[in-house]
């Protein structure tokens, strides 16, 4: 397994970590298998979207933020349930194909991690496993 980091910049934030993935994928040397993503934090996630357009992550980000709103009313008092939230919502694991030692992603498609707590240094969990 390995570990990516990642900095963010902003409370919610999406970073595209397309390029740090795959390069875990070729360092793997695995031709053909899974290639597993997990994030080992409560306030953060990974998904996949378009990457081609910078405006959709930005889109996703303020989407996020009107629908779950910082101020509550919540219980949890170190005043970032709505992290919490988001991060249920979007998950904690992505599982991607690969083959000919590449991620299998459609045209458009991205992996991004996802800050709903931010600024911080994050880590992303990166397992390759052969067929």
């Amino acid at each position: 397994m390995q570990t990516l980091h990642v900095k963010t910049d902003r409370r919610t934030q999406l970073v595209d970590v397309t390029a740090q993935v795959q390069k875990a994928v070729a360092a793997s040397g695995v031709g053909t298998g899974i290639c597993y993503l997990y994030v080992p934090h409560t306030t953060a996630a990974i998904t996949i979207n378009e990457c081609a357009d910078p405006d959709v992550a930005r889109d996703v980000e303020g989407a996020l933020d009107r629908l779950i709103l910082k101020t509550g009313p919540y219980r949890h008092s170190e005043g970032n349930s709505d992290s919490h939230v988001k991060s249920v919502l979007v998950g904690a694991s992505q599982i991607i194909h690969v083959e000919s030692g590449k991620l299998v992603l459609g045209r458009w498609q991205g992996v991004f991690f996802c800050e709903f707590d931010g600024p911080r240094e994050r880590r992303l969990q990166v397992k390759i496993v052969a067929d």
